[in-house]
């Protein structure tokens, strides 16, 4: 298996735009991509997707563990390679004209972009969750993105530094962005290597065409209709830009050793084979998902029905239990409110005892009601008694790790769960007569700076229906998914109507 890691200097280098670009091209080479993301980001893979064509996972070192990270690395490059023989065989025996030609095509790229700067992680003296440990964990080379926009020669010093400063790390190449003309792309060049062991691999010069839209929680939904149209325009434009000014070929010829997951020491969860049907919201409302928690659905025994709170009047038929992931529903308030038949579906689910789990978005979605930052109100699924509110500021934003107590449906009590929060929004304070079935671990707050919770309780429980602001790597405690399907499995849900 081949790969490599886009990191950089620090946030807002370029790495997605870069990330994207180099997929794109080397997609168009015919060679087959697997995207991954380092941390735990929904919305960057959401990009990977589109430029790719196959999901792209999340790997963090602090969430899913050392072995973990190696597990899901090593498992989704063998998926994309099977697919591609199978792919190419179903040509050959169709007789198709242009076949996959597996002469240039003849092993998987997996491309894992970076998150905030190379050796930013859980803190400052504490290297997981970084890019950097991934690198280590992975032993793949870095290709360090600069943004030299405003220097020239101390480029040679920033790069020597991010290379003596964990020579265990291999910065094998540098990409420039921002780059204001060929002459100063010489100045750049000529500093790294007159002191560093990196190859500079080129540069993406200034060009306000390949950047893209933002908005409160970063980059907007690869899927969102406002930039549906715009990625094509700005893929089209970064490969260009990066056939012209970046060497591909350089890039492929780092060689790295295969990895292999580590099978003897995972965890072995008890995993029954009966099949439960669980309806999985997913839309521009719903859409902030670990691909790893899907998988681990499916593995788990379930058969996930993907449905639209924005669209679906009804819940699908016969299912056992729901997901509500994270998203956007404070953009999208008025549509959900309106879609009433959905709401009183998701009610009557949760009255009868039926298990839902739902996370963030979801959270604010099964409360009573949501007011925007504007202060207007919009009726919601109402099984909690909160009223979410839209702030103009980050709220809470961090890792979590979660113990279970008493009443937990889904896990016995001490069971731990790690994932991360990260929410504009806050609701109520709920009444003591909720019961609350997480306990928060002490934990630093770095690289966050906000919203730092130690001890504390959350997990919110009504029946077998499970709210929280955590986003949860399953991951981390498979036993949270076995629960969870074991717990769907009692009972089949049908629509009265």
């Amino acid at each position: 298996m081949k790969g490599f890691i886009i990191a950089g200097t620090h946030s807002s280098v370029g790495k997605t735009t870069i990330a994207i670009g180099l997929m794109t091209a080397l997609r168009k080479r015919g060679f087959t991509v697997q995207p991954f993301k380092a941390g735990p980001d929904y919305i960057d893979p959401s990009f990977h997707r589109m430029a790719c064509g196959r999901p792209s996972y999340n790997l963090d070192t602090w969430m899913m563990g050392v072995n973990g990270v190696k597990k899901t690395f090593a498992k989704a490059m063998e998926n994309a390679e099977i697919e591609k023989m199978r792919n190419y065989e179903v040509k050959k025996n169709l007789s198709i004209s242009q076949p996959l030609n597996l002469s240039t095509s003849a092993f998987t790229v997996g491309v894992i972009e970076g998150v905030m700067g190379l050796f930013d992680g859980k803190g400052s003296r504490n290297e997981e969750g970084s890019t950097a440990h991934i690198a280590k964990v992975l032993k793949l080379p870095v290709i360090l993105i600069v943004d030299a926009s405003a220097m020239a020669r101390s480029a040679g010093a920033l790069v020597y530094g991010y290379e003596k400063f964990d020579p265990t790390v291999k910065i094998k190449g540098v990409i420039f962005n921002r780059v204001g003309s060929e002459r100063h792309f010489e100045m750049l060049k000529q500093a790294v290597e007159d002191r560093c062991n990196a190859k500079v691999l080129g540069y993406i010069p200034r060009d306000e065409e390949i950047s893209l839209p933002e908005r409160h929680l970063g980059l907007v939904m690869a899927g969102d209709r406002v930039v549906s149209g715009q990625l094509s325009v700005v893929s089209k434009r970064l490969v260009s830009l990066i056939e012209k000014f970046v060497d591909v070929d350089g890039i492929l010829e780092l060689q790295k050793p295969e990895v292999r997951s580590q099978k003897s020491e995972e965890k072995k969860a008890n995993i029954e084979l009966r099949t439960s049907r669980i309806a999985v919201a997913m839309d521009n409302a719903f859409c902030f998902y670990y691909q790893e928690n899907l998988d681990m659905l499916k593995e788990f025994g379930a058969e996930l029905v993907f449905f639209s709170p924005l669209k679906d009047k009804r819940l699908p038929d016969d299912i056992n239990g729901i997901y509500l992931g994270g998203g956007y529903p404070e953009l999208h308030a008025k549509r959900l409110e309106l879609n009433k038949s959905l709401r009183r579906d998701i009610k009557d689910f949760a009255d009868k005892g039926f298990p839902i789990y739902a996370e963030c978005g979801g959270l604010m979605y099964l409360g009573k009601g949501l007011k925007d930052l504007k202060g207007n109100g919009y009726k919601m699924v109402g099984i909690f008694p909160w009223v979410s509110r839209m702030r103009r500021g980050i709220m809470s934003l961090g890792y979590r790790e979660i113990n279970a107590i008493d009443g937990c449906p889904f896990l016995k009590k001490g069971q731990r769960v790690r994932g991360h929060e990260f929410h504009y929004s806050e609701i109520d304070k709920p009444r003591n007569k909720i019961e609350r079935v997480y306990q928060l671990t002490n934990l630093p707050t770095p690289p966050f700076r906000k919203g730092g919770k130690k001890g504390g309780f959350e997990g919110y429980l009504y029946k077998n229906t499970l709210c929280s602001y955590m986003h949860l790597h399953f991951g981390s405690n498979p036993e949270f998914v076995n629960g969870f399907v074991k717990k769907c499995k009692e009972n089949i849900y049908v629509n009265s109507n």
